[in-house]
């Protein structure tokens, strides 16, 4: 496998990497790879909201992106620490002008960038458990992919699903989560106001799988279906984050936050 890697930025037992790995033949896939000194025990494989567009690039020592807002974007330092390491997927190339539409996250193709991905991951990080996170729009990947990857990760973390696509999108409503070889958990704020992810979805599915149910935080400042609302957990974010990682970590989580 071809493999570039382009040095962003480092500090001392600090690690902020963009990785460039070669996925379907001709196409490449990056990622955001950040990660502290000693080697972590998980990774947290992150799929972003909306079309996924990162536009990663390196300017002059650090590392620039876009998508800032979105949930798992700007939490990504509250995921890194000594444990667990974050490596946060951007569009791959052939989706550098319009992102990825939930076709492609749902397709065959995004897959094998993945995979490409979790194969570097283990080889970087050997010992690591990886686990897919997926936000939004980003539950589609976590959950298509690690269906078709059967036992190729550690575990998955469904945040904020999108239940109903809408417009002709695709949604998680009937997808078989128990075809899903890995442990899951699903993340879900009580009062989510946004159409394509209400919370008596995620609620019904608690009978077969884990769910944490946030609630509270800051009034919202965006739009129910942008990041800055009961959907992004504002206000919640630092107790949702720790909860999920240690979930990861295996260690007692609580099923709400409140």
């Amino acid at each position: 496998m071809w493999i570039a890697l382009l040095f962003a930025a480092s500090l001392p037992g600090r690690a902020e990497e963009i990785v460039t790995v070669s996925g379907r033949r001709g196409e490449t896939q990056s990622y955001l790879l950040m990660h502290n000194a000693p080697p972590p025990k998980a990774v947290a494989v992150m799929f972003p909201g909306g079309e996924g567009l990162l536009r990663l690039r390196a300017e002059g020592s650090s590392v620039k992106l876009s998508g800032g807002k979105n949930f798992l974007v700007r939490t990504r330092g509250m995921f890194r620490d000594a444990e667990v390491a974050v490596a946060i997927l951007d569009s791959p190339s052939d989706r550098q002008r319009a992102g990825m539409d939930d076709g492609f996250r749902t397709g065959r193709a995004h897959v094998e960038d993945v995979a490409a991905v979790v194969k570097d991951l283990r080889n970087r990080l050997p010992g690591a458990k990886i686990f897919l996170v997926g936000t939004s729009r980003g539950t589609l990947s976590a959950a298509y992919v690690a269906r078709s990857l059967e036992g190729g990760v550690d575990g998955v973390i469904l945040t904020s699903s999108v239940f109903y696509g809408g417009r002709g999108g695709i949604g998680l409503y009937g997808f078989d989560f128990g075809a899903i070889k890995a442990p899951l958990l699903f993340v879900h704020h009580v009062y989510d106001a946004c159409r394509s992810c209400p919370y008596r979805e995620a609620e019904s599915l608690s009978r077969s799988f884990p769910l944490v149910s946030v609630s509270g935080g800051t009034p919202a400042e965006s739009d129910p279906c942008e990041p800055f609302s009961a959907y992004g957990y504002f206000g919640k974010e630092a107790e949702t984050v720790k909860t999920i990682k240690d979930w990861m970590l295996g260690r007692p989580f609580p099923k709400t936050i409140g």
